[in-house]
């Protein structure tokens, strides 16, 4: 198995979300610190222009969306398992939920004018700058990442409060008793909001869910070793793409070697294009070729993903 190469950046809550699996699974991983706007050269030469972060690279092939992420790092690492099989369609659905909507909820939330200072007082004035026109340019003339505030917060008062009385129900994790991909959803919402310290005492009011938050954080980040963007590169560039067995499903309305784009059906809609390796209820891979990666098999989820012919 090639090395596990996470792109990502400090601050990103996505990213925080794969960094405490590898903690959990105990893995061994490596890091490219990556800009949080585009441009994203080295990113692009991976993905063909998706931009959103992370993204996992594994020799040659490159996986996009963290649905999918999880699912490559459980197969790697089967322990402890993240898809108990009491619970791996509760799992799906409420990570599915969490990453969506709940983090809407949150990204209102902490974006109003009291949290601004706290997420990006960090930066220049330039730099807010140009964050806010990278994060309007992703959203694009999409409602993706935005609702009314007052709907944000009961929302956020809703969901903590329902997991409040589960957790002291006795019933140790998000989905169920068992660990899930969904306490690693979660616990990337709760991260987010307590880095602003202006309003992460919306949390004050539920005990359980900060113990439970105490008991994520533990797992820790595994071993990480920071590499540069273009140690990346070449790694792929050097490493073949794994073969797909998969294939293309019968009845999707594509063949195999058909000239196709994969763009995101809610906000960064940058289309990718590259060959259809395989497709089917699950996934979809590209084949790509860049002068800087070399050959390259892009994977997305199926779910939150349009397959299009290319032109």
């Amino acid at each position: 198995m090639a090395d596990l190469i996470l792109h990502q950046y400090a601050t990103s809550p996505f990213s925080e979300k794969i960094r405490l699996l590898m903690g959990a699974k105990g893995l061994d991983w490596q890091a490219v610190e990556i800009p949080p706007i585009l441009p994203k050269p080295d990113v692009v030469a991976l993905t063909g222009g998706y931009r959103r972060t992370p993204v996992l690279q594994v020799g040659a092939d490159i996986y996009c969306d963290t649905a999918l992420i999880c699912e490559v790092i459980d197969r790697v690492a089967p322990a402890p398992a993240i898809y108990p099989a009491a619970q791996a369609a509760s799992a799906r659905l409420a990570a599915g939920w969490i990453d969506t909507a709940l983090f809407t909820a949150a990204v209102t939330y902490l974006f109003q004018p009291a949290g601004v200072q706290s997420m990006l007082g960090h930066l220049t004035p330039a730099q807010i700058q140009a964050f806010s026109a990278d994060r309007k340019a992703m959203r694009g003339d999409t409602n993706a990442l935005r609702m009314p505030l007052p709907e944000a917060i009961a929302l956020l008062h809703e969901t903590f409060g329902r997991l409040e009385q589960q957790f002291n129900a006795g019933v140790a994790h998000v989905a169920g008793p068992e660990l899930s991909v969904a306490d690693f959803s979660l616990y990337h919402n709760v991260w987010f909001i307590k880095r602003a310290s202006e309003l992460a005492s919306i949390l004050d009011a539920y005990p359980a869910l900060q113990a439970w938050y105490a008991r994520m954080q533990a797992h820790g980040h595994g071993k990480v070793r920071v590499v540069t963007g273009a140690d990346a590169l070449a790694v792929a560039h050097r490493t073949d793409p794994a073969p797909q067995p998969r294939g293309v499903a019968a009845g999707s309305g594509f063949e195999a070697g058909d000239a196709v784009t994969v763009t995101p059906t809610d906000y960064a809609r940058d289309p990718v294009a590259g060959v259809l390796v395989a497709l089917d209820a699950h996934t979809v891979t590209l084949r790509r070729q860049d002068p800087r990666a070399g050959a390259v098999n892009v994977h997305f989820p199926r779910q939150g993903y349009q397959v299009q012919r290319a032109g």
